[in-house]
């Protein structure tokens, strides 16, 4: 589920390259305060997203240090930290807790479980101050597993499951924005499961495993890309729609950024993939 969210380097600036990083070196920071170095085996672009919408949104103000970070130690790192980090750190151990669980059960992937077992005490911390956000998590892991193994063929209903699920996650404060950032979560999970399930078409197909997008393929094999790409477009154009209708002026760059250009990285990355095993046939 995670490592759709990112920027676009080539397209940002460097001035904003290096403050949306320093917001990654923050999440990373609090991460090993809160939970060591466990922590930060779960750090991930996605959570760092959330933190500069929820900067941008609420205009919070950042708290920016320089350190030396250990895997770069040739020069000093800056890193930035608000309250919006905190809360995303804790939704990225919750989410991680969640998907290395979800691997364990789907895959048998035994270092996985061990390392859910390992963050499953932080995790049992974090859900006690968050019981709406773990509420619709372990809802969303219900029901997507009994929607999986029925074979649900609704494309809207299964994606809308992850669309739930984060749009709690993002709405971080019942207020004003809340109902707005539910939307904006929730187009953004339903094109994060609807990416994930396109990126493991090909394997799930070879070890005949649930798909969605199976029947699509099946049913429109000439034109599956093309439908396939129309799906996630309208997810992002929704959520992007979303991100316009609120006041965001600090960081709207960086933010346009990863709406408009950094979340398709992946499906370029597989286009290109697919195009030279055709040219190798």
């Amino acid at each position: 589920m995670f490592g759709y969210i990112n920027i676009n380097r080539k397209e940002l600036s460097e001035e904003n390259l290096k403050i949306y990083q320093s917001y990654y070196c923050g999440l990373c920071r609090r991460l090993k305060k809160d939970s060591g170095i466990r922590g930060q085996m779960l750090l991930n672009y996605d959570m760092t997203f959330l933190i500069v919408l929820l900067t941008g949104l609420y205009e919070l103000e950042d708290e920016v240090k320089e350190f030396i970070c250990p895997l770069h130690p040739g020069k000093k790192k800056i890193a930035r930290m608000n309250e919006a980090t905190q809360y995303a750190a804790d939704m990225n151990v919750i989410l991680a807790y969640h998907n290395l669980e979800d691997d364990w059960r789907d895959d048998k992937a035994y270092a996985k479980h061990a390392i859910s077992q390992i963050i499953k005490k932080d995790y049992k911390k974090i859900i006690q101050r968050y019981p709406r956000q773990a509420k619709a998590l372990e809802n969303y892991m219900k029901k997507l597993t009994e929607y999986e193994k029925s074979g649900e063929h609704n494309i809207d209903l299964i994606a809308g499951l992850t669309g739930e699920m984060l749009g709690e996650i993002f709405s971080w404060k019942e207020d004003v924005w809340a109902d707005e950032l539910r939307c904006l979560g929730f187009y953004m999970g339903k094109f994060i499961y609807l990416m994930d399930a396109y990126e493991d078409l090909e394997k799930d197909e070879k070890n005949k495993s649930y798909n969605l997008f199976s029947d699509l393929k099946k049913e429109h094999q000439k034109d599956f890309e093309t439908l396939s790409k129309l799906i996630l477009t309208s997810m992002m154009s929704e959520c992007s729609k979303s991100f316009e209708r609120m006041p965001i002026l600090l960081h709207a760059d960086i933010i346009r950024n990863i709406l408009y250009s950094g979340v398709w990285s992946k499906y370029e990355y597989l286009q290109l993939k697919k195009k030279k095993r055709r040219k190798t046939r």
